[in-house]
């Protein structure tokens, strides 16, 4: 592989169009994330999908939290999980219905990114959460489309009446020593707001195709190939418009559980409850995220019996 930065939000804009959009690169991050879990191909494709959205998405917003792309559905991955911090700490999980997914991959169609044939029907939920003693956002649309990608535009069409263009690129390509690793990434465009008057109107709707189409050109391949960088493929795709690049902002595979968190749920379970959950005398919780371990014996489970520290 090349040195070109990876793990990235590249934020632009394009000011003769009225646009600003960000550029997302994932290399190593998204390989850590989907290699934890060992998942069958099209189900690490389609979480790799949904972190690379995600990514591009919550640079949109202007928050102190973190911001969680969901989906839930009948199919065989009913619960699909990617969020972002404001600091760019990322993490995903996807959960599977083992005899559904066995016998959508017995039947030998190509599977990836079907959200009818992985996702089934079901909703997409956005979900920004700043914290305590704050108000919690959440947009809720259906499920509606054949990719993960068109299922965001019909959420922006049914939501949040914002124009958006979005592109999204997931495949394992071969390293300098041979190795496949996981790679994604995803181009969104944002239409400014315009003042009122036919003749901008209309001149901005001319520009918005444009820009749409310029889009469209760029490739699967372009938006995940580590030799080309981030300000190489915007220049391509929007030189003659006049791209503007900002400072990139970086990301990384993140997990935010920790043995203090674990305890803490620990303690709102009642005793019987922790009885019932020891196995060879122990209590081990395992993160669905990170695959992270925590074990607590004996001594550990009186102590938060008692509410105290273990």
């Amino acid at each position: 592989m090349s040195d070109v930065p990876d793990d990235l939000v590249q934020p632009f804009q394009i000011d003769t169009f009225q646009l600003r959009g960000r550029l997302v690169r994932l290399g190593p991050l998204l390989d850590e994330i989907l290699t934890r879990h060992a998942y069958p191909e099209p189900v690490a494709a389609m979480l790799g999908e949904a972190i690379a959205l995600a990514a591009a998405l919550a640079r949109a917003l202007k928050y102190e939290g973190v911001f969680t792309l969901q989906t839930k559905g009948d199919g065989p991955i009913p619960m699909l999980v990617a969020d972002v911090t404001t600091s760019g700490a990322i993490r995903g999980y996807a959960q599977t219905n083992e005899e559904k997914l066995a016998r959508a991959l017995a039947s030998g169609d190509n599977l990836n990114g079907s959200v009818p044939r992985l996702l089934g029907a079901g909703y997409l939920a956005f979900t920004v959460d700043q914290g305590e003693h704050t108000d919690r956002y959440q947009g809720i649309v259906e499920l509606q489309g054949a990719t993960l990608a068109q299922c965001v535009h019909h959420y922006f069409r049914q939501s949040e009446q914002v124009e958006a263009g979005l592109k999204v690129a997931v495949a394992r390509v071969r390293d300098a020593a041979g190795m496949l690793r996981w790679r994604a990434g995803s181009l969104m465009i944002e239409r400014l707001p315009v003042e009122e008057g036919t003749f901008q109107r209309d001149d901005a709707d001319d520009e918005w195709r444009h820009a749409m189409i310029l889009m469209s050109s760029c490739t699967s391949r372009e938006l995940i190939e580590p030799s080309l960088s981030p300000h190489q493929l915007l220049f391509r795709l929007f030189h003659e418009e006049g791209v503007r690049a900002y400072k990139p902002r970086p990301l990384a595979a993140r997990c935010r559980c920790s043995r203090e968190r674990v305890e803490t749920v620990l303690r709102a379970l009642g005793p019987d409850d922790l009885d019932y959950m020891k196995v060879d005398g122990r209590v081990l919780v395992t993160c669905e995220f990170c695959s992270a371990s925590y074990a607590f014996a004996d001594e550990d489970i009186a102590a938060l019996k008692l509410g105290a520290e273990p």
